[in-house]
Formats: C-alpha cells, structure tokens, sequence
C-alpha cells in the first residue's frame, strides 16, 4: 500500500489542528485598542506557542519518519489514525488550560493528552519500523529510541508535579517541547544517506 494518501490526510488533519487553536486567539472587542487590553489574551498566547511547537514537532519528525518508508500497512493506517486522534484534543487541551489560567486539572489533562500523543508516536514508529525490517534505514535511526522514551517520563513528572504546582509542569511539558523542537537528527542523517543513494 502507497504511503502517499497517509501523508496527504495527516498534513490536513495537522493544518486543521493548528487553524483550530489560532482562532482561540480572538481580537479584543471594538474600542480596546490598547497594549494592555491583550494582557488577558497572555495565557491563550503561551498555550497556543506551546501546543504549537508540539503540533509542529509530530509533523516534521512524521515527515522525516515517512521518508524513510516506502510502503505501508493496514495496522499502520490505524496506528497514524490513533496519533491524529489525540493530536487533535491538543486545542481542547489548549484551551481549556488557557481559560483557566493554567490550574491544576487542565494542566493535568493537558499533560495526559501530550503523553498519549507520544504513547501513539512510539506505536506508529516501532510498527512500521518492524514493517520494514531490523535492518532498514528507518529500524536503525530509531534504534531504541530513548528520546522518545524520556520524552513520556518528563510528561509524567510534569503531571505529577501538576498536581501541586501546574506552572512547574507546564514547564517540563515545554522541556519536551525544547528536546524535540529541532527534527530527530537520527532520522535527518538517514534521510540524507538515503538521497545520496538514489542519486
């Protein structure tokens, strides 16, 4: 099965999520012209930069993953289709936590939909990595993974300490952020082996 319908609808489902959370983002009614009229707009601000970098952070090392692939599976289908669903509660999350000025329980579901967002990314990696054999280019630059791994304990810490201090945790949901924000570098290295070769 071609992987190219996969990655057309996961780019849509991606560009919708993020349109979702920047209509969050609404101007101050008629006559509030001021600076400080968008103070209340700070929290929404933050969880939209937030939630952002995790968005982008799924869609460029799911590009970078896909590259690699060059067929796929049924199981792979509803593997894309399980991170495109919790992918998609990120603007509930987002909001919610932002209307509420980041409380305890928002930031707590917010951190669990993260989690689960980097549970699905694992089950979507290690499954077509197992479709294109231990020895392919995909197999090898995931290896272990245990960026991704540590990616799941520093949510977990993040919820943990959520409980007592959520502004703490929405800092270790954003050390997530900083660890992915630049695409998987073992993936990247494989990709450009990979064009070498078909040159």
């Amino acid at each position: 099965m071609k992987k190219s319908r996969l990655e057309a609808f996961s780019d849509g489902v991606v560009a919708i999520i993020i349109t979702i959370m920047v209509l969050e983002l609404r101007v101050p009614v008629e006559g509030k012209d001021s600076i400080k009229d968008l103070l209340p707009m700070v929290p929404f601000f933050l969880s939209y930069i937030l939630s952002f970098i995790n968005v982008g952070m799924y869609w460029n090392n799911h590009h970078h993953m896909f590259y690699l692939v060059n067929t796929i599976t049924g199981g792979s289908l509803w593997a894309n289709l399980n991170l495109l669903f919790w992918l998609s509660l990120v603007p509930f999350g987002t909001e919610w936590m932002a209307s509420n000025h980041f409380s305890t329980w928002p930031v707590i579901v917010y951190g669990g939909i993260l989690i689960m967002c980097a549970v699905a990314y694992s089950i979507l990696a290690t499954i077509l990595a197992s479709h294109c054999g231990k020895n392919s280019e995909l197999a090898i630059a995931l290896g272990k993974d245990w960026k991704g791994k540590l990616s799941i304990v520093i949510y977990i810490i993040g919820m943990a300490c959520a409980f007592w201090y959520p502004r703490i945790g929405c800092g270790f949901y954003g050390l997530v952020a900083i660890i992915w924000f630049i695409p998987d570098r073992r993936i990247e290295h494989h990709v450009r082996n990979h064009n070498h070769a078909e040159e």
